[in-house]
Parts: structure tokens; C-alpha cells; sequence
């Protein structure tokens, strides 16, 4: 009979410690109660959690993540007498025809002191640019679609080769129009005709109006010399 009832009250000690353990983690499961000691409104009128409704992942009035600037096609638009200086000079739009449209570059130190395929040397503190069929010595006058900016530049090296480029400007004149920092920008190409016209604000005077030559036919081809034929006398049998 004791055994039984050790065995019983062992048992009945495991039941109420078994109890006790369970009280604890249930009281450690539950929220803090707040300070005003009132229970938590949300829990209190039985509320779940509510899938996220979407919406602008930026908030509206925020400024753009991107800082890249798009491009305004309203500023230019092929044609003649389109494209409208940006200088606010009051009876200066002149009609003005655009040669190309496309993406510019800029080289600047790397180049530094080279010579162009125009023989002279590459200097880029000046106003200069590359073109793909343009004649040397022709100026063009470079307006970016993004600002409305404008450069005068002259030709005097070939390129850019790559897709979608349509002129190389030397490091002045890509400043002039904004391009540092940007790498490539989308620009229009006037040149500058017999009429003469206005760029970045300033009369041009006029030019000659040369046709666009072939790509690569202005390379002087170096002459290779003729082999002289030497004739070698017999030798005489003594």
C-alpha cells in the first residue's frame, strides 16, 4: 500500500510541475500589456494581418530615382526650318535644316597630341569633332536633344564607328553642350551652309556646303615604290 501511494503522489507531483511549465511558456507566448495596461485594440477585435495593397513604389512629390535625363525630341524635328535656336534673341528663327540625328561621345586626354585622320594634331581644348563622312574643315553646329544647349564645331578626324554614334566631340565641346558625365547624349547635326546661321547664340558666317564624302575615300594612299630591275652581267669564263 505505500508503494502504491508513493507512486501516486510521484505522479500526481509530474502532473502539477508538468502544469506549472506550461503556465510559464504561455505566459512568455502572450504581448506585453501597454503601459496604460490595456489590451491591444487589434487583437481585441479579433483583426488579421491584411495582404499589402498595391500601389507607387515612390511616393507621390518624390523626386525620380534616375537621374538620367530623358531625351526631348520636341527640340528637334527633321526638317527644314524645324529647329529653333535656344537664345531667346528676338527674329532668330531662321529656318535651319538638320543633317543627322543620333548619339554623340567625346574623347578627350587619351587622344591628347595625336594626329586626327586629318593630319593635324588633336587637341582637346579645342571645338573640334569627329565625323564619318563629313569633309575635313566643315562646321557643324551641335544641339543636344536633352538641354536645348548648342556648340559650333569644326571637322577634322573620322568616327565614331560604333552604333548608334553619329559624332566624336573633342572634351570643349562635349562641355559646352553638357556631355561630361553623361558619356553619350542624343544630339542634332546642322551644318553650316551658304546661308550662314545662328549657333549657341552667335551669327555664323557662311560656309561652303560640301558633299559628304565616302568613308575612307580622303585617306591619302601612300605610293609604294617600284622595284628596280637589276641587271646582272654574265661572268666571263677565263
Amino acid at each position: 500500500m505505500r508503494g502504491r501511494t508513493a507512486g501516486s503522489a510521484l505522479r500526481a507531483g509530474l502532473r502539477l510541475a508538468l502544469l506549472a511549465a506550461t503556465c510559464v511558456l504561455a505566459g512568455c507566448a502572450m504581448p506585453p500589456a501597454t503601459e496604460g495596461g490595456g489590451a491591444d485594440p487589434g487583437a481585441a477585435a479579433g483583426s488579421r494581418l491584411q495582404p499589402l495593397t498595391p500601389g507607387l513604389a515612390v511616393p507621390a512629390g518624390t523626386s525620380a530615382r534616375s537621374s538620367v535625363p530623358s531625351v526631348r525630341y520636341d527640340l528637334a524635328v527633321s526638317g527644314t526650318g524645324e529647329l529653333t535656336p535656344d537664345d531667346g534673341v528676338p527674329g532668330d528663327d531662321g529656318p535651319r535644316e538638320i543633317f543627322e540625328r543620333g548619339g554623340a561621345s567625346w574623347y578627350g586626354i587619351q587622344f591628347h597630341q595625336r594626329k586626327t585622320a586629318s593630319g593635324e594634331r588633336f587637341d582637346m581644348s579645342a571645338l573640334t569633332a569627329a565625323h564619318k563622312t563629313l569633309p575635313f574643315g566643315t562646321r557643324v553646329c551641335v544641339r543636344s536633344l536633352v538641354n536645348g544647349s548648342e556648340v559650333l564645331v569644326r571637322i577634322n578626324d573620322r568616327g565614331p564607328y560604333a552604333q548608334g554614334r553619329v559624332i566624336d566631340l573633342s572634351r570643349a565641346a562635349a562641355d559646352r553642350i553638357g556631355l561630361i558625365g553623361l558619356g553619350i547624349k542624343q544630339v542634332a547635326l546642322s551644318v553650316v551652309g551658304p546661308g550662314g546661321m545662328r549657333c549657341a547664340g552667335v551669327d555664323v558666317e557662311p560656309g561652303e556646303a560640301a558633299a559628304p564624302v565616302t568613308p575612307g575615300a580622303d585617306r591619302a594612299k601612300a605610293a609604294v615604290p617600284q622595284r628596280r630591275k637589276v641587271i646582272v652581267p654574265p661572268r666571263r669564263r677565263r
